[in-house]
């Protein structure tokens, strides 16, 4: 939440030739605003359509080698889980000093009303281990520009695929 998964995932499918979606945009386009949504229908059935919106993102680009940026939350549905075991995934590591400026600059996150960063330390503590978890790279992105963290980590998706496809062979 708020670690940069759009810049930085537009940056590496810029590098790649390579499509992007943003999860968050895909249901935003069909169910209208998130905050809406949470204010609306609550949480829960947020869930429920980032579930149906990611499953139907991950399938449409099966082998096409698309960059898919997920909200920070989506990760926490079981079957989503299951759907990433297909696919590379990307962990970008931040701490609560990389995030407070984004968190404070951009409200319009329904998780983070309130106090914010209180809420952020929050989310975070429960969501890490799922994302250390899931992840097959770790991009550590405390430091560097959004241009210098797509390099980043298309060097280590490189290094990562090339680990994979010795272990194969």
């Amino acid at each position: 939440m708020a670690a940069g998964k759009s810049a930085i995932g537009q940056q590496l499918a810029q590098q790649l030739g390579a499509p992007f979606v943003d999860t968050d945009t895909v249901i935003v386009d069909s169910h209208g605003n998130i905050t809406d949504i949470f204010a609306g229908r609550g949480e829960r059935a947020f869930r429920e359509i980032e579930a149906r919106a990611v499953a139907q993102v991950v399938e449409d680009a099966a082998g096409q080698g698309t960059v898919i940026s997920l909200g920070g939350g989506a990760v926490l549905d079981s079957g989503t889980q299951q759907l990433l075991g297909r696919c590379t995934v990307v962990y970008l590591e931040c701490d609560a000093d990389t995030v407070a400026a984004r968190i404070a600059r951009n409200s319009g996150r329904p998780l983070l009303a309130g106090d914010g960063m209180a809420r952020w330390v929050t989310l975070f503590a429960t969501r890490k281990p799922v994302y250390e978890r899931l992840a097959d790279v770790v991009l550590d992105v405390r430091h560097g520009s959004v241009a210098e963290l797509g390099q980043q980590l298309q060097d280590a998706l490189r290094d990562f695929a090339a680990a994979k496809q010795e272990v194969e062979n």
